[in-house]
């Protein structure tokens, strides 16, 4: 039986109700529970079988607490759990070493020198407070999906013209002056400056370099669709001539997933007007050569491995694709021929699904449903980060439960023989992953093996030993359940594929000269950027608390906005008061 409970004017970001909601599923007598605002989240409730009649009136501030259970007495424990909980986070908050205020302008008046805004809103707000943050001559990292491509335009051409950065929307990383901002690891300070399109793409390329004893001066997301021709890669290029003139960073590197052919011409075309040697990689291309100054990486770890080789002054290898260490031994069953790759990373799975479609010679493959990078010949990569996955739960990076879900259900098809994941550290993660999925692995391994036969795990762990959770720790845990743990996810995959007869073939890149002379491109950088690049931020943080831990821990200085919509999330009369303002 379905009970409703609504909690008025009782808004809390959605990160912490979804670890509450796990939490308390977890309780004896529960069949099914969900805990979330109310007005951009029904049609979650509906499609979870969740929705009732009390939600009806439900408004964006008012808490939703939804039980089915047989046993009505359940409900007070539920209830006494959810006030608990929320006691427990004000206590917490009563000891933050930073100031929490309600209002842009009181964000302001604590910390008069803040220059940058971290936006982690509910996506249907994000643009516009990223808007009041550029009115207040602030750069803006908007964490937060579910943005339009519209807005996205409009708040970049708008930062444009101010001399700002806009990062992201969807951007999940930055490292501003060794200060790791949302899902960021923490990595050496160096020369070697990092822009991506990709959350995880500069997570596993940051993480290489410090891995290969260098460093980065500045990561910057620029989010996953700066790339696209509706955007046309307006922080990518103001990034990038930001990192050009900058005095600190002696070698750029560049990330992208797929971009649009005639964007990626103009970005290639200002990386050849760069003085600085610069590192791309754009992923799902398979680049045979260099050209002039600008290194082409075909993976992730080849990207970092180029770079600190150019920063180190040492020559460029001409494959950088190879194993690493020997391939474990299998045995399997005849009818045991597939990997599954189960992703919290989507760029580490696109990564992935792009060498094992490479190793089987498959060419260009159709993914079948949403989430899906690879899915062929029951060969399979799914990234669970997709939205489709995270509707209504935390993202895989932070809960365990539909990563070991995954795994159970690829446990189950007879052609499994590897599955293949990532497991993602740094500020913003789990705060101990390997622990996590351990129950998991090791039920599915006792009982593929009662069942006479075997299974096998082999995994990559992206982060440093500076990461809050400790990479070595993490791996010894995983290690020890028999675990098969790389160094980088490209080795992971071939490793993966290796233990099942297949190899990647992997050209030998040499350097050409340029095919065209280079332009002379305008590398003026504002006053703003050049302050951006020089010191450590000082953060106004619209949203998830959490994220100004890693400022805080890394020498930076930050107000914690406590966030709520606007006029009860009403967009008419928000658009009102905008107005009026």
């Amino acid at each position: 039986m379905l009970y409703t409970i609504v909690k008025q004017n009782s808004y809390q970001d959605s990160v912490n109700l979804m670890l509450l909601t796990n939490k308390i599923s977890t309780m004896d007598g529960i069949i099914k529970v969900q805990i979330m605002m109310g007005t951009p989240n029904k049609d979650i409730l509906k499609a979870a079988g969740l929705f009732t009649e009390e939600l009806e009136s439900a408004a964006s501030n008012d808490m939703c607490i939804v039980v089915d259970t047989e046993q009505e007495e359940k409900i007070q424990e539920v209830l006494d759990e959810v006030d608990n909980y929320l006691s427990n986070q004000a206590i917490s908050a009563g000891k933050e070493a930073f100031e929490t205020v309600n209002s842009w302008d009181k964000a302001v008046n604590a910390l008069p020198d803040a220059n940058i805004a971290i936006i982690s809103t509910p996506g249907q707000y994000a643009a516009e407070e990223a808007e009041k943050a550029l009115d207040r001559d602030m750069h803006v990292m908007i964490f937060s999906d579910n943005v339009t491509t519209e807005d996205e335009r409009r708040i970049k051409e708008k930062a444009h013209e101010k001399g700002l950065l806009v990062m992201g929307p969807d951007a999940g990383t930055v490292i501003v002056s060794g200060v790791p901002l949302a899902f960021a690891n923490v990595v050496k300070t160096g020369k070697i400056g990092v822009i991506g399109a990709s959350g995880t793409g500069i997570q596993e390329v940051t993480t290489e370099i410090d891995r290969l004893g260098a460093g980065v001066s500045h990561a910057i997301g620029t989010g996953g669709r700066d790339l696209s021709d509706k955007i046309g890669a307006i922080t990518m290029l103001d990034g990038l001539k930001a990192l050009a003139q900058h005095n600190q960073t002696e070698v750029i590197t560049l990330v992208s997933k797929p971009p649009a052919k005639e964007v990626r011409d103009e970005v290639v075309q200002l990386l050849h007007s760069i003085s600085k040697p610069v590192v791309a990689i754009f992923l799902g291309e398979e680049p045979h050569n260099h050209e002039g100054n600008v290194y082409y990486a075909n993976t992730l770890e080849e990207t970092a491995a180029i770079a600190v080789d150019l920063v180190k002054g040492n020559p460029i290898k001409p494959n950088y694709n190879t194993l690493h260490s020997d391939v474990p031994e299998v045995d399997l069953k005849l009818e045991q021929k597939t990997i599954k790759g189960l992703y919290s990373g989507g760029t580490l799975g696109y990564e992935a699904a792009t060498l094992i479609s490479r190793g089987l010679n498959l060419g260009e493959t159709d993914h079948g449903q949403a989430g899906y990078l690879l899915n062929a010949d029951g060969f399979e990569v799914i990234d669970l980060g997709d939205d489709i996955y995270t509707q209504g739960k935390p993202h895989p990076m932070i809960d365990p439960d539909t990563r070991i879900q995954f795994f159970q259900k690829a446990a189950q098809d007879e052609s499994t023989a590897v599955i293949l994941f990532d497991l993602v550290l740094g500020y913003g993660a789990h705060e101990d992953m390997a622990g996590a999925l351990l129950p998991g692995i090791e039920k599915i391994q006792q009982e593929t093996k009662a069942n006479g036969k075997n299974i096998y795990f082999v995994a990559t762990v992206c982060g440093t030993d500076q990461d809050p959770q400790g990479i070595d720790e993490q791996k010894a845990k995983l290690k020890e359940a028999g675990v098969i743990i790389r160094d980088s996810n490209n080795q992971a995959t071939l490793t993966a594929l290796a233990m099942l007869g297949i190899q990647v073939e992997e050209g030998i890149k040499e350097v050409t000269p340029m095919k065209e002379a280079a332009t002379n491109a305008d590398f003026t950088v504002s006053e703003a950027i050049q302050k951006l690049l020089s010191e450590k931020p000082n953060v106004v943080n619209v949203g998830l608390k959490s994220f100004t831990n890693s400022v805080t821990a890394n020498g930076g200085r930050v107000v914690q906005y406590d966030w709520r919509p606007v006029a009860g999330g009403n967009p008419r009369l928000r658009k009102i008061l905008s107005l009026l303002k």
